[in-house]
C-alpha cells in the first residue's frame, strides 16, 4: 500500500489541518501518517489561539517515521514560524524524501495569522526548494509575489514567478477570484494549463486548501503524474465540496468520504 505523510497542525474540529490530510489520503486510498506541528484552538467559527509543538519532537517526529516505513510523498501544511521551518527542511534533507507537495498556508478564513510575518523568508528559503508542487490560494500567491491578482494572465505571472522561487511545479488556485468556475492554473516551468471546476453555492468550505493538496500529494503517492494528480484532485475537492456538510455555526467542513457514503447508501 502506498503511504504519504502529511506535516501539518492539528485543527480541533477535524475539518482542516491533519485531520482534513489523512481523511484525504485514506478517501484516494493511500495509508496516512502525520508529523504535528502545532495544535490550534480552533472550531467553524474561527481560530482562537495557536500552540507549537517543540522543533525538535517535530523534527524527530519525521526522522523516526522515516527510519523505519517507505514513504511515497510528503504534504507539507501550516508551519508556524522559523525554528518549525527549519526542523522540518534539517529532517527532510537527512532523508532524501519522496516528492514534497507544500501548501503555503498563510491566513485562516477568520483572518488568523498561522504563518509568523518573519516565516515567509524562511519558508522560501528551506522548503521551496525541497518542494516538487506548491499550491498557494490567490491571497497566498498575493503575499509570494508582492503584487495583486485580478485575472487569470496575473494568476499565470504568478505562478511563473513563485517557480522561481524554488519549488518544482505550482498550481495557483483561482478560488477566491470569483467568477462561475472555480479555475486553477498549473504550471511545470514549460506548460501552462486552465483547470476549471464549477463553483458551488456554500459556505461550507473549511479544510478546502488542506484537503486539495492532500489529494494531489495521495495521487503522487500512486504514482500519477502531476497534471494528472492535480486533475484527479480538483475532481475530488470539486465532489467533497458539493456534498459538504453543515456541522456548527460557522464554515462547516468538506465531506471527504462523500464517494463512500454514497456507495454505502448513507445519508448526511
Amino acid at each position: 500500500m502506498k503511504v504519504a505523510l502529511t506535516i501539518a497542525g492539528s485543527d480541533a474540529s477535524g475539518g482542516a489541518g491533519i485531520q482534513a490530510d489523512l481523511k484525504t489520503f485514506q478517501a484516494l486510498g493511500v495509508f496516512g501518517m502525520s508529523a504535528i506541528t502545532a495544535v490550534t484552538v480552533q472550531n467553524t467559527q474561527k481560530v482562537y489561539d495557536i500552540q507549537e509543538i517543540k522543533p525538535t519532537i517535530v523534527r524527530d517526529q519525521i526522522l523516526c517515521l522515516f527510519d523505519d516505513i517507505d514513504i511515497h510523498a510528503v504534504k507539507i501544511g501550516m508551519v508556524a514560524s522559523i525554528p518549525l521551518i527549519e526542523s522540518i527542511a534539517d529532517a527532510l534533507k537527512k532523508v532524501n524524501p519522496p516528492p514534497v507537495i507544500l501548501d503555503p498556508v498563510m491566513i485562516s478564513k477568520s483572518g488568523y495569522r498561522l504563518l509568523n510575518e518573519d516565516a515567509q523568508a524562511a519558508l522560501i528559503a528551506h522548503l521551496f526548494p525541497l518542494a516538487e508542487v506548491v499550491t498557494p490560494n490567490i491571497h497566498e500567491a498575493e503575499a509570494l509575489t508582492h503584487k495583486r491578482i485580478h485575472s487569470m494572465n496575473e494568476m499565470k505571472t504568478a505562478a511563473h514567478e513563485i517557480l522561481k522561487l524554488g519549488a518544482k511545479k505550482v498550481v495557483v488556485k483561482g478560488g477566491h477570484l470569483g467568477g462561475d468556475d472555480a479555475t486553477d492554473i498549473l504550471f511545470d516551468g514549460h506548460t501552462y494549463m486552465e483547470l476549471r471546476g464549477p463553483r458551488i453555492d456554500t459556505k461550507n468550505i473549511h479544510g478546502t486548501g488542506c484537503t486539495f493538496s492532500s489529494a494531489i500529494a495521495a495521487n503522487i503517492a500512486l504514482g500519477k503524474d502531476f497534471y494528472s494528480a492535480v486533475t484527479d484532485a480538483k475532481t475530488y475537492i470539486t465532489g467533497a465540496i458539493q456534498h459538504s456538510l453543515s456541522i456548527g455555526k460557522g464554515c462547516g467542513p468538506t465531506h471527504h468520504f462523500f464517494d463512500l457514503y454514497e456507495k454505502a447508501n448513507v445519508t448526511v
